[in-house]
C-alpha cells in the first residue's frame, strides 16, 4: 500500500481517482488547491502524487517544480486536458515522471502509477535457491525455465518460501505472515496461492526444487535431493 496524494480541483475526477486508488489498495489524500497540496507534502509527505495541470488560477507544473526545488523526490504524474508537445514538455521538465492526457482510462493510469512506484522502491537483493532466482523489485522469476512475472502476493509467498529452505511452514504461519493483516480471507487462501505458484513454475521441478505438502503438518520448499 502506498500513500498517494491527488491534487485535483474537479470533484468528480478527484472522487473517481480516490475510489480507484483505494480499490487498488492505496491510501489516498485529496488536495483541491496548489497551496493545500504544498502544505500536505511539506508536513506529511507522500509516496507519489497525481497532479492536475490546471488548478484554477494555479499551475500543477509550477506546484511540482516548487516541490522538487524543496527536495521532494516522490514520483509524480501530471494529469491534463492539454495535449500539445509543449504542454507535455512543461510537465516533464517540472519534474513529472509521466504525463497523462484527459480523458484517461483509470486502469491505464493505475498501471502507470504502479510502474513509477516500483521504480522508486528501494532495491531488494534477489533471492536464489537452486536454479531459481526471484527479484522482488521486478517481481520476476528467472533461472532454468522461461522468465515468469509474479503477482504481488505470489511474489511475497515465493520470497517467504525461498528464504526458509528446508523449514516446515504451517498453513497458519504462512497465513499470519502474508494475509492476516489484510483481513477478509481464510487459511484456505494459502493453498490457492501455492497452487498458483506450482502452475506458474512447473511445480518447481525445472528449477531443481521440490515443494512438498506434509499431510496435516505443512509445506516445505527444498532443493531436489534434500527432501526429508
Amino acid at each position: 500500500m502506498a500513500h498517494i496524494l491527488v491534487v485535483e480541483d474537479d470533484h468528480d475526477i478527484a472522487s473517481l481517482l480516490s475510489r480507484g486508488l483505494e480499490a487498488a489498495g492505496h491510501q489516498v489524500e485529496w488536495a483541491e488547491t496548489a497551496g493545500a497540496a504544498a502544505d500536505f507534502v511539506e508536513t506529511r509527505g507522500c509516496d507519489a502524487a497525481i497532479i492536475d495541470m490546471m488548478l484554477g488560477d494555479d499551475s500543477g507544473a509550477e506546484l511540482l517544480a516548487g516541490m522538487r526545488a524543496r527536495g521532494k523526490r516522490m514520483p509524480a504524474i501530471i494529469l491534463s486536458a492539454l495535449n500539445r508537445i509543449e504542454d507535455r514538455t512543461e510537465g516533464l521538465e517540472a519534474g513529472a515522471q509521466d504525463y497523462v492526457v484527459k480523458p484517461f482510462q483509470l486502469s491505464e493510469l493505475l498501471a502507470r502509477l504502479e510502474v513509477q512506484l516500483r521504480r522508486s522502491a528501494p532495491r531488494i537483493a534477489p533471492v536464489t535457491l537452486a536454479d531459481l532466482t526471484y527479484d522482488a523489485t521486478s517481481r520476476m522469476v528467472t533461472g532454468a525455465a522461461r522468465p515468469q512475472m509474479m503477482t504481488e502476493r505470489e511474489g511475497e509467498l515465493l520470497a517467504y518460501l525461498l528464504q526458509r529452505p528446508g523449514v516446515l511452514l504451517t498453513r497458519g504461519e504462512l497465513f499470519d505472515a502474508l494475509w492476516a493483516q489484510h483481513g477478509g480471507s481464510t487459511e484456505n487462501v494459502v493453498d490457492v496461492y501455492l497452487g498458483y505458484l506450482r502452475r506458474k513454475l512447473g511445480n518447481f521441478t525445472p528449477y531443481g526444487l521440490s515443494l512438498k505438502t506434509l499431510r496435516s503438518r505443512g509445506f516445505m520448499l527444498t532443493a531436489q535431493g534434500d527432501e526429508p
